[in-house]
């Protein structure tokens, strides 16, 4: 097995060069706040095709011979390694085939057609995705680009944590996000072997933990996962490199729910003006479940895309917005009569929340004659607020259902 080193990582630095961005680094008042660190954000999401993925597609297609090259590439992704390689075959003027999931979100797979690919539709999940970039790279002989489980790739990755290490020199933690393990082998190569005192951190779903599980087992091993909101990273194996990498190199590793997740997406976009992915947002996630003792220390969050389907992001933020409790549904149970709506209408508006959506019914079996069932969903602050929408619908005699 071909070991990466720093030197692989130096050398994909001075081949991108030309290529990519140097993505910013932002300080993020609202996270150090929340942490008590000083917390900054790696904005891979700002990266040519939105992601980092381009980093490790680019470095491993230079590094083909030009055999490999004249066969044409193909590859398997749920959307960003599939956004990296077509560019990069664009680019470098080689034919490019990508086999995506069928949930792939439909921006991606456009935005993959759009950079030049071939594009095939099959499975439900990356693993599937993979299998069949298997079958017809049998039966085309085209080369093909692994995501993560690739020498260079890994090498292209790692540049990222060159870029960390040059942009703040005094760091002292960074969060990377987990799939296959790719981005995470490659910046903590990078940075164990020229700063080796920085704390190295792990960032994966909980309904996907396919490192972590491997971790803990001392073997690479297929995990029986959940559908998640960071689909760039539901990953059911992971590499046998990367996994041999991190295992020598990450010091922890976090897992974080799709609450988590869902509710650092919204903070992204609210307070850092940041579009991130549910895969990009997973290590500010970790920043926000209090399981980390972060004071004092200056920390990176590496953002690792941004390419969020705009159907999906609606969701998302509902999702977090509920958590929050600045979305807030109850049922209240009225007289049937008239100016009773008009009664309860009148309040709500006093107590300051916004109707979102409302239904009434007197049709159900738990109602009396003579009562209907109002359900509304409220904008709001906070708990704080909600609570004391209910407290005061409950004093003014009206009776909360379940």
């Amino acid at each position: 097995m071909h070991k990466v080193r720093l030197e692989d990582i130096q050398m994909a630095q001075k081949v991108l060069k030309p290529v990519i961005k140097k993505t910013c680094l932002l300080e993020c008042k609202e996270l150090s706040k929340i942490t008590g660190g000083n917390v900054y954000l790696k904005a891979e999401n700002l990266q040519l095709t939105g992601s980092f993925k381009i980093r490790g597609a680019f470095n491993k297609i230079s590094n083909l011979t030009d055999a490999e090259k004249a066969a044409g590439v193909i590859a398997s992704s749920a959307g960003n390694h599939a956004q990296g390689v077509a560019l990069s075959a664009t680019k470098l003027g080689i034919k490019s085939t990508i086999v995506m999931p069928e949930i792939a979100p439909l921006s991606k797979v456009a935005a993959t057609k759009n950079f030049g690919a071939e594009v095939v539709l099959h499975g439900s999940v990356y693993d599937d995705a993979y299998a069949k970039a298997c079958e017809i790279q049998k039966e085309t002989g085209a080369t093909f680009l692994h995501p993560f489980d690739d020498k260079f790739v890994i090498a292209g990755q790692g540049t990222i944590g060159l870029e960390i290490l040059s942009q703040l020199e005094d760091v002292d933690v960074v969060l990377v996000p987990i799939g296959g393990g790719g981005i995470l082998s490659g910046i903590a190569t990078a940075i164990k072997a020229i700063k080796p005192s920085v704390k190295v951190i792990g960032v994966e779903a909980a309904n996907a933990p396919c490192m972590k599980s491997a971790i803990e087992k001392g073997e690479v091993y297929t995990i029986d996962s959940k559908a998640t909101i960071a689909d760039g990273i539901a990953v059911r194996r992971a590499g046998e490199l990367t996994y041999e990498i991190i295992k020598e190199n990450v010091d922890e590793f976090v897992t974080v729910t799709e609450a988590e997740i869902a509710r650092a997406v919204l903070l992204l976009l609210e307070k850092g003006k940041i579009v991130a992915e549910g895969a990009g947002a997973v290590s500010v996630a970790a920043l926000l479940n209090s399981s980390l003792d972060l004071k004092g220390k200056n920390v990176v969050s590496v953002i690792s895309g941004g390419n969020l389907d705009v159907n999906l992001m609606e969701r998302i933020i509902n999702k977090a917005l509920i958590g929050e409790n600045r979305r807030y549904t109850l049922k209240v149970k009225l007289v049937d009569k008239a100016g009773e709506m008009t009664k309860l209408l009148g309040l709500i508006a006093e107590l300051k929340a916004n109707i979102l959506t409302l239904n009434q019914t007197m049709y159900k079996n738990s109602l009396a004659i003579g009562e209907q069932e109002v359900k509304l969903t409220l904008e709001t602050f906070d708990k704080v607020h909600t609570d004391k929408i209910v407290e005061k619908l409950t004093e003014e005699g009206y009776e909360i259902l379940g």
